[in-house]
């Protein structure tokens, strides 16, 4: 449908577009991001390594999607991505998918890893529910993998640690609202 109508898909170094794009996500989706500073360090260290690929969904002079994925050992990861409010009815991340899988293909990715999914029994009242069915709909077969652990040293700190991680994400969650 989108490529259809007119969805272009391009491979950019464009920065700023994809951060633009970031900001209004995380805005409108009301999640905590990283800062314009990690993901611009985060981007012009990978992509010299040749890890960081950035692509962009155009429609004439419009952005509509920001995909920033790394190309790794045979795998493509999805770890980071930004879409437009405007001109949603286009469907522009399904053919952003699409295209960034051929990519992949092209450049000997033996794997695409989309980065995190809810598990296999989604609560659909999740606000993360809606990417979790995006993600889904290229392949409902879920691979889990170990998760991460902390090994706990010293109990005090590490609930210190914890109540300073609850008060920083509450902190970050109610900034996100008012930006």
């Amino acid at each position: 449908l989108a490529e259809r109508k007119g969805v272009k898909i391009i491979k950019s170094n464009d920065f700023e577009t994809y951060w633009k794009l970031m900001e209004e996500t995380t805005k409108r989706q009301q999640f905590f991001a990283h800062d314009k500073k990690y993901h611009q360090t985060m981007w012009e260290t990978l992509n010299k390594t040749g890890i960081a690929h950035l692509f962009l969904a155009k429609f004439g002079d419009m952005t509509l999607t920001a995909w920033i994925v790394f190309l790794f050992n045979n795998v493509l990861y999805y770890p980071y991505g930004a879409s437009s409010q405007e001109k949603r009815e286009l469907m522009a991340s399904n053919l952003m998918m699409w295209e960034v899988i051929k990519w992949g293909k092209i450049n000997d990715a033996k794997t695409f890893d989309m980065w995190g999914a809810m598990g296999p029994n989604p609560d659909k009242t999740d606000p993360w529910y809606g990417f979790h069915r995006f993600k889904e709909g290229y392949n409902p077969s879920l691979v889990e993998f170990a998760g991460s652990y902390d090994l706990v040293i010293n109990p005090t700190l590490y609930r210190l640690y914890n109540l300073s991680y609850k008060i920083r994400q509450l902190l970050l969650s109610f900034k996100s609202r008012f930006q």
